[in-house]
């Protein structure tokens, strides 16, 4: 895939997933880079100089979302100039003829700032996700019993998911779910078959890891999973920030490790229900190690008894059926016994999540 066709298919993702701004923005790049530097179009040679060397970025990769990123980084830290008066992220409003000019000016003013994240991978820690995990995990009470829980997550990134049990949500009848003391409330969290609460859940181990995971107690951590958070859409913003509120008082260790080394040398506790879980990460691995992750789960689980069962939670982008469409499907396959379901549906972004 050429990158102006990537570009091109991030800015249609962009406009279906609500965020014009970068829609915009992506198409009037798309735009920019196919005058041609013979044109005379400066706005193409400025985005020619500051992508040099990516030009054959694959798809997958994400480019144009590590420029964006890279520019909203510099938003944040007060480094942008009048492009700041356009960003909602810091008090802005996005107009498209203005913001663009404004955009392409930062680029040619700055372009080796810019370049600076082109090689760093997009991460969010969608906090949204949550919904569809915690959501999970109520529905094993019932398929485990009320034993302590250990909440082991690989593709943790800052780990901010794995206090998933310390968030409100509430779903589309107004019930509320999680802590009544809460810092984060997830409203329209979820939607379909009607959901019942685990009073009295007790989570005793959150354990994550990354092979690049980010230090939500600092403030370049924050910084970064900030940046990659589309400007336009103040919901998920807030909800970041919410759940950094969060990390300051409920700790989560997030070790550096590839996803095939944590599950191999994961074991399982007698008296406590073990819950491997991930969310939108599963794409980013080879095929080898996911063939690592899913021997090690089966034959784990082949020997789980039921004091000490295992449940391997995820919700990531995949089809029912051969042939059938990608949805980000709700998936649960719980040991003694191997027995796989599917639970529900979730979106990109995690709100809602969808019943079944």
């Amino acid at each position: 895939m050429d990158l102006v066709r990537a570009l091109a298919e991030q800015a249609e993702a962009c406009a279906a997933m609500g965020s014009p701004m970068y829609a915009d923005l992506l198409t009037r790049v798309v735009e920019a880079l196919e005058g041609g530097a013979e044109d005379g179009a400066e706005d193409g040679a400025v985005l020619r100089t500051v992508l040099a060397g990516h030009e054959d970025a694959p798809g997958p990769s994400a480019l144009g979302l590590r420029l964006l990123g890279s520019v909203h980084r510099m938003v944040l830290e007060r480094r942008a100039g009048a492009l700041a008066a356009y960003y909602p992220s810091v008090g802005g409003t996005w107009e498209p003829d203005g913001g663009w000019r404004a955009f392409v000016d930062l680029l040619a003013e700055r372009p080796d700032e810019v370049r600076s994240w082109l090689d760093r991978p997009p991460q969010t820690n969608e906090v949204g996700r949550a919904t569809a995990l915690y959501g999970g995990l109520l529905q094993l009470r019932v398929r485990a019993g009320d034993l302590p829980v250990r909440l082991v997550e690989i593709g943790s990134s800052a780990g901010l998911n794995l206090r998933a049990d310390h968030y409100v949500y509430l779903d589309d009848t107004g019930r509320r779910f999680g802590p009544d003391d809460a810092g984060l409330v997830i409203t329209g969290a979820w939607q379909g078959r009607p959901l019942e609460p685990w009073p009295g859940l007790r989570v005793v181990e959150r354990i994550g890891s990354d092979v690049m995971p980010v230090d939500v107690g600092s403030t370049e951590g924050r910084l970064a999973l900030t940046a990659y958070v589309w400007p336009d859409q103040t919901a998920r913003l807030e909800r970041l920030r919410a759940a950094f509120r969060v990390a300051d008082s409920v700790p989560a260790e997030v070790r550096r490790a590839a996803a095939g080394d944590v599950v191999e040398a994961l074991t399982t506790r007698p008296g406590t229900l073990t819950v491997l879980w991930h969310s939108v990460m599963w794409q980013y691995l080879s095929v080898e190690e996911k063939t690592r992750v899913l021997d090690r789960l089966d034959a784990l689980g082949a020997a789980t008894t039921a004091d000490a069962p295992l449940a391997h939670l995820r919700a990531e982008p995949s089809r029912r059926v051969e042939g059938g469409p990608h949805e980000f499907l709700v998936r649960l396959t719980t040991w003694p016994g191997g027995t796989e379901e599917v639970l529900g549906a979730t979106v990109g972004h995690g709100v809602p999540t969808t019943w079944e």
